[in-house]
């Protein structure tokens, strides 16, 4: 047999290149852009029975946005999961409808709220496709865990330490504002934190997972190993006593702790820190005013519904209205929920979508989360399975402590909805934390190199049949 046979047979008994699912998510990507123009003209035809002037601006707009986004997870992240982008457009597209639902009803000053939204979505998209060029190697990150800490700890104090006029809004000092311009630190604070935990736990691990004695069948930590459990919960009570920011006290504090159980495996470390948290808790709220109200209006609403509680009741009225299918785009009244485009649209959605239109919309934030988890069973190193896991775990609580709050579930935190609510912090940080994902989904999805065979070896291989 000759070498260019032998050549061949190598080619013919070559493994298939993986499929890289890149044409489903273009399809997906085209599917979800349809549904919010869809939404966009239907708020359009309610209103003013025509279609708006501006829907294929805003259809090409929004198009073109997660086309170049497309284009970049094909180029530099081609073995990624296919649906995280998709779903992160829809509701990119769809928090878009419904600012620009609330801006015919704003006052003037107001009304260009969608158009800024649309600016930001492509600021997001730009910083979505930053990441996944400088960060080629997810696993590079890991070098980078206290810098990340320290980062992370400035941009969550910052807004504590300066004066009121410089950092509150709505009560929550959270913020910092200057010249006009404002952000929110804390959005970007937390995927700094949840690169630094990952880093950490990798690190530390094997001595956090060790038990010092069993109670009640539970192994129980030792120690010395609650220093880090410690720190955090001092870092989540000081943002909820200093920065008056429950929302962003319990996002921190609890996928610190769901983090440290997947790392684990120690249900011991969930009892722990949800004891640390609601004792914390408790001495804040009979310490500290502020506390004390958020948890007034959380237990009697309607006690004070013309004065504290005035857009938690609101809310509540406006779930009640939309029932189970809800009153349509345009046809109800969310905008008498202040600041319904930012901490309360998800009673905008209850409202006008009704139960059914919310539960489709956490349905695509369940999307997002299971995915990203799935990314972490399947890439092969610790960090990415730690930072995947961290990713989607702090996606899911700050969905949940919206919602809950929004819900009467749990008391009002005044922190937005990923990808839907007004706000660029928000949504930078949130495209930033889905390239991310990206990239390690990629890593994971990727074939492993395989070997290249030699042409004596497809001989054998032949020989043998």
């Amino acid at each position: 047999m000759t070498s260019a046979t032998a050549t061949g047979l190598v080619r013919a008994i070559k493994p298939r290149r993986p499929r890289t699912r890149r044409s489903v998510e273009l399809a997906m990507l085209l599917f979800a852009v349809l549904i919010a123009l869809a939404a966009y003209a239907d708020v359009g035809l309610t209103r003013s029975h025509r279609l708006p002037p501006d829907v294929l601006t805003y259809g090409l707009g929004l198009g073109a946005l997660v086309i170049v986004a497309h284009l970049a997870v094909r180029k530099f992240a081609p073995y990624a999961d296919p649906l995280l982008l998709p779903c992160a457009a829809l509701l990119n597209g769809l928090g878009l409808v419904l600012i620009h639902r609330l801006d015919l009803v704003a006052p003037k000053a107001d009304r260009s709220d969608a158009t800024l939204q649309l600016a930001w979505s492509a600021i997001g998209v730009i910083g979505f496709i930053a990441v996944l060029v400088v960060v080629r190697d997810h696993r590079r990150l890991q070098r980078f865990t206290y810098t990340s800490m320290l980062l992370g700890l400035a941009l969550l104090s910052i807004p504590s330490v300066l004066p009121a006029r410089f950092s509150q809004v709505n009560g929550a000092r959270n913020w910092i504002r200057f010249a006009g311009f404002s952000i929110q630190p804390g959005e970007f604070a937390k995927v700094l934190l949840v690169i630094f935990v990952a880093g950490f736990l990798v690190a530390k691990r094997d001595a956090l997972a060790l038990a010092s004695r069993r109670f009640v069948g539970i192994d129980l930590p030792r120690g010395r190993d609650l220093g880090p459990v410690l720190l955090a919960w001092l870092v989540s009570i000081g943002l909820l006593v200093r920065g008056r920011d429950l929302g962003m006290s319990m996002l921190f504090f609890g996928f610190f702790i769901v983090m440290l159980y997947i790392a684990t495996e120690r249900l011991s470390w969930l009892l722990i820190g949800t004891l640390l948290f609601v004792g914390g808790t408790f001495v804040a709220y009979h310490l500290f005013g502020h506390v004390r109200l958020r948890f007034e209006i959380w237990l009697h609403p309607f006690k004070h519904a013309q004065g504290s509680a005035y857009q938690l009741v609101q809310g509540l009225y406006g779930f009640s209205t939309g029932g189970l299918m809800g009153t349509g785009l345009g046809n109800g009244r969310p905008d008498l929920v202040p600041f319904a485009k930012s901490d309360f649209i998800v009673a905008t959605i209850g409202e006008e979508l009704g139960l059914t239109g919310l539960m489709a919309i956490l349905l695509v934030y369940v999307v997002i989360i299971t995915r990203g988890l799935r990314t972490a069973l399947s890439v092969r190193d610790s960090f990415g399975k730690l930072l995947a896991a961290g990713l989607s775990v702090c996606l899911a609580v700050q969905v949940f402590v919206v919602v809950g709050g929004v819900m009467r579930l749990i008391p009002l935190t005044g922190i937005t909805t990923p990808f839907l609510s007004y706000g660029g912090s928000s949504l930078v940080s949130n495209w930033a934390l889905l390239a991310l994902l990206i990239r390690i989904s990629d890593a994971g999805r990727r074939p492993a190199p395989a070997p290249t065979p030699r042409p004596d070896d497809a001989l054998t291989q032949v020989m043998q049949l």
